[in-house]
């Protein structure tokens, strides 16, 4: 009898144990996107708070929060950013069910009064992080340019560490590190060669990147085994709402840049489609001989063109689909002496997965990329080298209440 009771007890204490942990099992999960509601790109950086809640997280580069392990029922979501106005949105989660949602950001000016600040000087708090330098295009437009022209190459040049080298080939040396190892990734894509020839432009468009991170060290598993340092850029979709042109103009080079929709995106709809196209093209060596004719009266033998184009399909849930290519040609002719030639192109597919029912994202890469540089002597055979190939990767993350669990392979 004691023996049966034991059993009973035992029994009913491993159904308590699993009905109470199937309770708690029952929580809630809220994802979303944040968009710039005038044009459809997504919003970095943005704080999504759970009003009643300590629950709070912000954006990706690709505008996604996640929030889960939370209790069911009704609550508020704040969405704010700066130069933008706070949006509030009520939202029901559901026992064991991810809610999606998606948030649009009005851009919006205020007005404050005068704000006096002060403080006294205090021991610098030191702090232990990864080496890591985050760059926007506006902090890039802050520094004072050469020719009137925002450039990512002139702006490395400021940042502790970097050293930079022109003619012949622009290169990038990082704490030490030779430019070979370096890891440069547009979109997902290597890049061989970042700089111009003439080391102060770099191949990319400073008005169609979203977001820079340069690491000097401490970078991850998924960057390989490079040693120096680590520069991944990411550019900005083309406008889903309407469409629209840029013409720049200045002493050494000029652009256009033309984005817009394949069809309007309409009111109520977070789905749709868009491209982008930018070329870039330098008259150095033809304004120098005005600007710099007590150097040498034949001008600069330096010039460029740059071509990039990107076409953007956005689900209604949030899952995107990438096609990009670029083309960089450049060409420096020392007369009578030797003519360097370097040619740049590649292109590729990105995508990023948000399933509806999971807390999962998953995203993936698969790009192209081919360089070839040739020197003509005045020997009739060229010289020439040229590096070749491809790389694909697929990740996943996992968003485990306040924490994130990230894996894939390369």
């Amino acid at each position: 009898m004691p023996q049966s009771f034991f059993f009973r007890s035992l029994l009913s204490g491993l159904l308590l144990l699993l009905v109470s942990a199937g309770a708690m099992a029952q929580t809630s999960s809220l994802k979303g996107f944040v968009y710039e509601s005038k044009t459809g790109e997504p919003v970095f950086g943005a704080t999504v708070a759970l009003l009643g809640t300590s629950e709070g997280t912000q954006t990706d580069i690709n505008g996604f929060f996640a929030l889960s392990k939370l209790a069911a029922g009704t609550f508020t979501v704040r969405v704010t950013n700066i130069g933008s106005d706070t949006v509030f949105q009520q939202v029901t989660l559901k026992p064991n069910e991810s809610t999606p949602i998606t948030v649009n950001l009005k851009e919006v000016s205020k007005l404050t009064g005068v704000v006096e600040i002060t403080g006294e000087r205090q021991e610098k708090l030191q702090n232990v992080g990864i080496a890591i330098e985050k760059i926007t295009p506006k902090q890039i437009k802050l520094l004072p340019s050469i020719g009137g022209e925002p450039d990512l190459a002139q702006y490395l040049q400021v940042l502790p560490g970097v050293v930079t080298t022109g003619d012949q080939g622009g290169q990038l040396y990082i704490r030490g590190g030779s430019p070979v190892q370096n890891l440069v990734l547009l979109d997902g894509m290597v890049i061989y060669n970042p700089f111009h020839s003439i080391g102060l432009f770099s191949v990319f468009e400073t008005e169609l990147l979203r977001n820079v991170e340069v690491y000097t060290g401490g970078f991850g598993a998924e960057y390989g085994g490079r040693m120096s340092a680590v520069m991944n850029l990411t550019t900005r979709d083309g406008n889903r709402k309407r469409y629209s042109g840029l013409v720049g103009v200045n002493p050494f080079t000029s652009k256009v840049i033309v984005e817009g929709p394949f069809k309007k995106q309409k009111e109520n709809s977070n789905s749709g489609s868009s491209f982008v196209l930018t070329a870039k093209r330098s008259y150095l060596d033809r304004t120098s001989q005005l600007l710099y004719d007590y150097v040498d009266t034949n001008g600069l033998p330096y010039s460029f063109t740059d071509v990039y184009g990107k076409v953007s399909f956005t689900g209604s849930n949030g899952s995107k689909l990438n096609f990009f290519g670029f083309r960089q040609e450049d060409d420096a002719n020392f007369q009578q002496t030797a003519q360097y030639k370097w040619r740049q192109y590649g292109m590729g597919a990105n995508f990023l997965l948000v399933p509806n029912a999971s807390a999962t994202v998953v995203n993936g890469i698969f790009a192209f990329t081919r360089y070839n540089i040739s020197l003509q002597e005045e020997s009739p055979r060229p010289r020439q080298s040229e590096i070749f190939g491809f790389n694909a990767g697929l990740n996943f993350t996992n968003f485990l209440g306040k924490d994130e669990v990230a894996y894939g392979f390369n």
